[in-house]
C-alpha cells in the first residue's frame, strides 16, 4: 500500500478534477521515445492481439525502429515550450481552474496528467491526495469514447486506487462527444477560420483510428464521431457533398475504420479540388497526429496527387468557448459533491468535538 497523508481532525477536505489526456515523450530523441513507445505499445487495450506474439514483434522490431523515425517527427513540431500536446494541456488545466475559481468556492483543485509518459496519473493523485482531495472526478480529453484511449486511462486510475489504504470517492466522464458546447465550440472554430480565410471546397473531419475489429466488438467509438461529424456538418449549415468524415493514424496491416484520410486526401487531389481544409474534431490539443501527420504530410499527399490549396484548422486548444464548456462538464458531474463542501467554521467545529472525545492535535 502506498504511504497515506498524515490525517487531521476538522482539516479541510477538497475536490479534485483530473484531467488526462494520451501523453508525450519527454523530448523528440530516439532515447525518450523508446520507453514512451514500449509504454504505449504495451497496453492490452491498445494493441489487441496475443501477448507472446506482440511481445516478439514490439521488442524484436519496433522498438528498435520506431523510435528514431518517431524523433525526427517530433522534432518538426517542438516547440521552446515543450511537447505542444503537453503545453496545451497544461494551459487548458489552469484556465479551467480559472474558470471555475469564478464559479464556486472553495475552488477545487484542478491537475492534469498523462496516461503515458508525464506527470504521470500516479504521481498527481498522490499529489491531490496530499492537498486533502478525498473526490476526485476524472475527465480524459477524449470527446469520442474508445477502449484504446478512455478505457485505457481509467485502468490507469483505478491501478492506482487499488494501492492506496483510503481510497477517494472517484466520478468518471465517459465522453461528451454531442455535448451541445462542444459542438459549438467546434463550429466557431471553424467560422472564425472562414471568416479570415475564405471557406474550401470540402471539409475533411479526421478522426484517430482504431482497428476495424473493435467495432465489431461493441466499441461504440466509430458511432460516436460520425455523431460528432454530423452535429458539426448540421450546425455549420453543410451539405452531404460539402464535408467528408475519415479516420487517420493507421498501424500495422490489421484493417482499420474506414475510409482512410491519406486515401481521401489523395483521391482529392487527384480530381484537382480547388482547396480543402481539415480539422481534426476527436483531439482537443494539436499534438504529433494534427501538426505532423495531418498538416505536414496530408499536405504533401494532397498537393502532388494535384490538389490547390490545403488548409488546417488548429484544434481547440485554449478557446475561451471550450474552456467555459470544459468548466460545465466539470460542473455538471460535481453536483451533489459541491452541496456537501464545508465552511471553515464547521471545519473547526468538527475538529474542537474530535479533539473533545480523545483525538490527538
Amino acid at each position: 500500500m502506498s504511504p497515506e497523508p498524515i490525517h487531521q481532525h476538522g482539516s479541510s477536505s477538497r475536490i479534485g478534477i483530473l484531467l488526462i489526456n494520451l501523453g508525450t515523450p519527454d523530448a523528440p530523441t530516439p532515447r525518450a521515445l523508446r520507453p514512451y513507445l514500449k509504454s504505449f505499445l504495451s497496453n492490452s487495450r491498445v494493441i489487441e492481439i496475443p501477448r507472446w506474439i506482440w511481445w516478439i514483434v514490439l521488442n524484436g522490431v519496433i522498438l528498435n525502429t520506431r523510435p528514431k523515425k518517431s524523433a525526427e517527427k517530433y522534432a518538426l513540431i517542438w516547440t521552446s515550450e515543450g511537447s505542444p500536446l503537453k503545453v496545451h494541456t497544461e494551459h487548458q488545466a489552469k484556465l479551467l481552474l480559472g474558470f471555475i475559481g469564478e464559479r464556486i468556492k472553495p475552488v477545487p483543485i484542478v491537475e492534469y496528467a498523462m496516461s503515458i509518459g508525464n506527470p504521470s496519473i500516479a504521481e498527481v493523485l498522490s499529489r491531490m491526495k496530499q492537498h486533502g482531495c478525498d473526490r476526485i472526478l476524472i475527465l480524459p480529453l477524449y470527446p469520442q469514447y474508445a477502449a484504446s484511449s478512455t478505457a485505457a486511462a481509467f485502468d490507469s486510475v483505478f491501478t492506482q486506487l487499488s494501492k492506496m489504504r483510503n481510497v477517494p470517492s472517484i466520478r468518471t466522464v465517459k465522453h461528451y462527444h454531442d455535448h451541445p458546447g462542444y459542438i459549438n465550440a467546434l463550429a466557431q472554430n471553424v467560422r472564425d477560420y472562414w471568416m479570415r480565410t475564405g471557406k474550401p471546397d470540402k471539409l475533411i473531419m479526421s478522426f484517430h483510428g482504431v482497428p476495424r475489429f473493435t467495432l465489431d466488438k461493441g466499441d461504440p467509438y466509430h458511432c460516436e464521431c460520425q455523431k460528432t461529424g454530423r452535429l458539426l456538418a448540421e450546425a455549420l449549415n453543410l451539405d452531404t457533398n460539402q464535408f467528408q468524415i475519415c479516420f487517420q493514424s493507421r498501424f500495422g496491416k490489421t484493417e482499420w475504420l474506414r475510409p482512410y484520410t491519406s486515401e481521401i486526401l489523395e483521391q482529392l487531389g487527384k480530381q484537382n479540388t480547388r482547396r480543402i481544409d481539415v480539422i481534426c474534431p476527436g483531439f482537443i490539443s494539436d499534438c504529433l497526429e494534427t501538426l505532423e501527420e495531418i498538416a505536414l504530410e496530408g499536405k504533401t499527399t494532397f498537393v502532388q496527387a494535384g490538389g490547390q490549396e490545403f488548409h488546417y484548422i488548429p484544434c481547440l486548444n485554449e478557446r475561451d468557448d471550450w474552456i467555459h464548456v470544459l468548466a460545465d462538464i466539470s460542473l455538471t458531474n460535481l453536483q451533489g459533491w459541491l452541496d456537501l463542501e464545508k465552511s471553515e467554521e464547521e471545519m473547526e467545529k468538527s475538529r474542537l468535538r474530535a479533539i473533545k472525545m480523545g483525538a490527538k492535535k
